[in-house]
């Protein structure tokens, strides 16, 4: 899972309305979405503007799993806005985000010292300016592993640095994600 997969499925976990459940009822929804230009849906999906009209209309019911998946996940990504940015907000003001990681940790520090990466599960509370970054970043486009460094950098001030009382100069860097998840 990418970090950008689970910051999304955090925000998910404030919406009080589940998603559009039958086909039909979310490509109506992309539709809508997107003025109600069937051909950006279309080119959004990977699929034909006709396939997407006969969606519409529902004289196609039952897709294909990939395009079941690629459906569901472009609505996921676009529901309840207001929800949503009311979620972020919260967390980046006041309530932080929870991380639930299991990965590989490796760090530079002063000589003498153990950099060997290990693989470790960490479960913290992050504060709300590393959320705010977090979710700063994602918004304005970042790749997974500028989130990736985001997130090492967080987990690294919080539990290895203990905000500032230890390990001064350690840089941490996160690979091999086993697992990752954020809560609100």
């Amino acid at each position: 899972m990418t970090i950008d997969a689970a910051l999304h499925g955090a925000l998910q976990g404030a919406f009080t309305r589940p998603i559009p459940k039958s086909a039909g009822a979310q490509v109506r929804y992309l539709v809508k979405q997107h003025h109600g230009s069937t051909r950006d849906v279309a080119v959004l999906l990977g699929v034909s503007q006709r396939t997407i009209e006969r969606y519409v209309r529902d004289q196609i019911k039952k897709p294909r799993a990939d395009l079941a998946d690629r459906m569901a996940a472009e609505v996921r990504r676009r529901w309840q806005p207001q929800i949503r940015a009311k979620a972020r907000k919260a967390a980046a003001t006041s309530a932080g985000l929870m991380v639930d990681v299991r990965a590989r940790f490796g760090f530079t520090a002063a000589p003498g010292t153990t950099d060997d990466a290990r693989l470790r599960h960490l479960t913290l509370a992050l504060p709300p300016h590393h959320a705010a970054r977090l979710f700063d970043a994602q918004e304005q486009g970042a790749t997974d592993r500028e989130l990736q460094r985001a997130t090492a950098d967080a987990l690294g001030e919080v539990y290895f640095r203990d905000g500032g009382h230890r390990a001064h100069g350690l840089d941490v860097e996160l690979t091999d994600i086993d697992q990752i998840q954020f809560e609100l």
